[in-house]
């Protein structure tokens, strides 16, 4: 009973739902055990109450065990980090192109922050003291590499990453979801491992939009309070794993409590001291607000060049003062003091994507093919005439996934059940893809023809083993076949559906009829399918014994 007096406790208010359930037994029946009312009220939710023995049929969770293994891998190496920034930058090399400046200063940051977490495992003075933890701010437009570039130092790192956007957070009342749902995403990720979770990278996209104002339309009213919430997040709280909306998880941590655990997988709050938080937005509209300051500035940009400055350049003058402006709260943006702009893209730099760029979405594509068993190649000047018309769509390196979609897409479609084997593209396929596929299939018929006639064969194959009737496809029925496929666009699978749906009632009728086992498919049949079979089943009448 003083177990489930301390769960009461937590959860007053299902208590006085339990107590207004009660209150309706008025006839003398019995009431209802609480556990039953539990189970009622929260659906099929499994409870296990302090002292409580497991059912004997659960099976044991190994997925823990078989983790352990890499956790205390990474933990071992955040405490030996010894990673130098120009390490961190020669590896973001391999994946992102350009962005110099924000790889530096990334690179620093994260050496600075995994560096002061090492000296903090090994030296509980340190632990103690004060620490400005280098959160950082990414500034740029969409699809120049904000979020591949966190991803990737996560990845070197070996810790646990998320990634959310901030538009989905609201103030605590509001609907939406609650900024403490970031860290227990880490956890999480980390297999619930709170220990490693503690080490993790938190990236928050499109900040830009929890402006309490905007120059775009009116008052945020959720936004202010989002970034107080934030606040305490990338300075040092601790988070509770469960929310408090989660009641069975909050009934779950009460039960771990009774039952003892003291190890990190089974802890009930992570503490984000030690939680990298980096936050990003295309600021589009700070630009032209620090472009009115600095032009009526005697320090600046000198008035006559200043219509030739690109946006990228009025971001990296911005000021604690302008994000204020912007509609940031004094105390979120100094809690960013690692601040940094990612440039635009322009056509070479996205070719350079595309070619130098580990991973690249040619890779990715080349593998799809591969899947098929079609080798990719592409010429250097399709890769050129891409990338211009990715730059177009002002998306950045987005911009490519699109253009190469439609491109392929129809040669992704065609070209698995079609036996090609090599696809070569070129600047013609690029300008005038559907044209460049008709070419190709033309140009390769007699390869489409070889995968039909297999194709026919095995038709042929599974008939006989599934209906134990020999068919003998003769060589102008298989020519006849060959033309249809080819001409209406089908596989030898679909047109023996379309054509083919009555034959094996026909040849079955025929077989009781005559006694044969094998049959002949000749160019008559193919032609005139239905006629055919109709005359074949009225001579077996004919010849019944």
């Amino acid at each position: 009973m003083d177990d489930l007096s301390t769960m009461f406790a937590l959860f007053y208010g299902l208590v006085r739902n339990f107590g207004e359930k009660m209150s309706d037994h008025e006839s003398g029946d019995k009431p209802k055990g609480i556990e039953e009312q539990l189970k009622e009220m929260l659906g099929n939710a499994k409870f296990i109450f302090a002292g409580q023995p497991e059912p004997s049929t659960a099976k044991p969770d190994n997925t823990k065990n078989e983790n352990k293994p890499k956790k205390e891998a990474t933990l071992k190496a955040i405490e030996k980090f010894d990673l130098k920034p120009r390490d961190v930058r020669d590896y973001l090399d391999r994946f992102v192109i350009r962005q110099d400046e924000a790889k530096k200063v990334l690179s620093v940051a994260i050496c600075d922050h995994y560096n002061h977490v090492r000296q903090c495992l090994v030296d509980s003075d340190l632990r103690d003291r004060e620490y400005i933890k280098h959160n950082v701010l990414l500034l740029g437009p969409t699809g120049v590499g904000k979020t591949y570039l966190i991803k990737c130092m996560a990845r070197l790192i070996g810790v646990p990453f998320v990634k959310a956007d901030a538009t989905k957070f609201s103030e605590t009342g509001y609907v939406g979801h609650d900024v403490e749902d970031l860290v227990r995403d880490l956890v999480k990720v980390a297999d619930g491992d709170v220990g490693l979770a503690q080490y993790g990278i938190v990236f928050i996209d499109e900040v830009d939009k929890i402006a309490a104002t905007g120059s775009g339309g009116g008052k945020d009213v959720s936004g202010r309070g989002v970034q107080v919430n934030l606040l305490k997040l990338m300075e040092e709280t601790d988070v509770s794993l469960f929310s408090q909306t989660d009641i069975i998880g909050q009934m779950q941590a009460v039960m771990d409590m009774q039952r003892g655990g003291s190890d990190s997988s089974s802890r009930r709050t992570v503490n984000t001291r030690h939680i990298l938080f980096i936050v990003s937005g295309a600021f589009g509209t700070l630009a032209e607000q620090v472009k009115k300051r600095v032009s009526s500035s005697p320090i600046g940009f000198s008035g006559d060049k200043v219509t030739d400055v690109s946006d990228g350049e009025y971001l990296r003058k911005a000021r604690t003062g302008d994000f204020v402006t912007y509609g940031f709260e004094p105390e979120f943006i100094g809690r960013l003091p690692v601040r940094v702009v990612c440039d635009a893209l322009d056509a070479g730099d996205l070719q350079s994507i595309m070619e130098k760029a580990e991973g690249n979405i040619i890779e990715q594509y080349a593998s799809d093919f591969r899947g098929y068993n079609i080798e990719l190649s592409m010429a250097t000047e399709a890769i050129k005439a891409i990338a211009e018309l990715a730059y177009q769509e002002k998306t950045g390196a987005r911009g490519l996934t699109t253009i190469l979609e439609k491109i392929f897409r129809d040669f992704k479609f065609e070209l698995p059940s079609t036996g090609i084997k090599e696809l070569k593209i070129d600047l013609k396929s690029v300008k005038e893809p559907e044209q460049a596929l008709l070419d190709l299939l033309d140009n390769k018929e007699s390869v489409r023809r070889e995968v039909i006639q297999n194709d026919i064969d095995l038709f042929a194959a599974k008939f006989r083993d599934e209906h134990k009737i020999k068919l003998v496809i003769n060589k102008t029925a298989r020519e006849a076949i060959s033309v249809r496929c080819l001409a209406d666009n089908l596989t030898v699978k679909r047109w023996v559906e379309l054509n083919f749906h009555d034959l094996e009632y026909a040849l079955n009728l025929i077989s009781r009829n005559t006694g044969k086992k094998s049959f002949s498919i000749t160019k008559k049949l193919v032609e005139n399918t239905e006629k055919e079979l109709a005359d074949r089943i009225a001579a077996s009448f004919n010849t019944k014994v």
